[in-house]
């Protein structure tokens, strides 16, 4: 643990200058994550008429830049690079690091923060002028924001482990993680507020990982609950967090006996 600490902050630094040396592709890929403003675009139309659901224009705003905000945050994409380090052999590498390779792929996805917090500085902006009647005014819903955003990290990029250990043993999982992604696009409250599914639909995603993603975080900077079921909540996030990283364990551990590199 000593040695992590102490290894940690330079894998930081390492993961921050290559963010900066390939800014261009990383700011690409941010900005493509504009699905929510196509979302907003639509429910926005919807509502002119009036509210839909609990929502007004001036709702629908708020939630699809919280949105954006939050999917800013919480990215990641470990799955796309342990893929592709496993089949091209440069894995063995990492295995030789004095550091567990998870721990890195953290750092390189963790040290890409500041360069989306240029992104995300505007998409802010916009949504304290636009939405700020619709945001929480409780200073305890903003407090959680903070676990609340780093265990949809932690989710994320962990789910993205756990599927990317099956490259270890089969040529590709990336498809995998697809069909995940296309999973929580719809369930997470990606595309749609989880309140105005269905009833039965509405039910079956509250008690899925996947609104912790996005959701959650987005129904506390919109003020959506008191404050002990904000807690509760967070601790069923949480709750989540430790299976998924119990599970990429074990897949680990599996996986890492089965390895064998492709190519040099």
């Amino acid at each position: 643990m000593t040695r992590v600490l102490r290894l940690y902050p330079q894998l930081l630094r390492t993961g921050f200058a290559e963010a900066v040396a390939y800014r261009a592709e990383f700011l690409i890929w941010m900005f493509s994550t504009n699905m929510p403003l196509v979302m907003l675009a639509i429910w926005a139309a919807a509502a002119r008429s009036g509210p839909v659901g609990s929502y007004s224009q001036e709702g629908f705003a708020a939630y699809y830049l919280a949105a954006l905000l939050v999917r800013l945050m919480t990215g990641a994409w470990v799955v796309w690079a342990m893929t592709m380090e496993i089949r091209d052999g440069t894995m063995a590498l990492r295995l030789l690091r004095p550091i567990h390779p998870l721990l890195q792929w953290s750092a390189d996805n963790l040290a890409a923060l500041p360069l989306r917090g240029v992104v995300a500085i505007p998409v802010i902006a916009i949504l304290l002028y636009v939405g700020r009647p619709e945001m929480s005014h409780d200073w305890f819903s903003w407090m959680l924001l903070v676990p609340a955003l780093l265990g949809a990290w932690l989710i994320y990029f962990l789910v993205q482990a756990m599927i990317g250990t099956l490259a270890l043993r089969f040529e590709s999982a990336a498809s995998l993680f697809d069909a995940w992604l296309g999973f929580s696009n719809v369930l997470s409250g990606y595309l749609v507020p989880l309140d105005l599914f269905p009833g039965a639909l509405r039910k079956l995603a509250a008690v899925l990982p996947f609104r912790f993603q996005l959701s959650f975080p987005v129904e506390l900077m919109l003020g959506r609950w008191s404050r002990v079921e904000a807690l509760e909540l967070l601790a069923a996030q949480w709750a989540y967090v430790l299976v998924f990283l119990l599970v990429t364990r074990v897949a680990w551990r599996s996986g890492i006996r089965h390895y064998a590199a492709y190519g040099g």
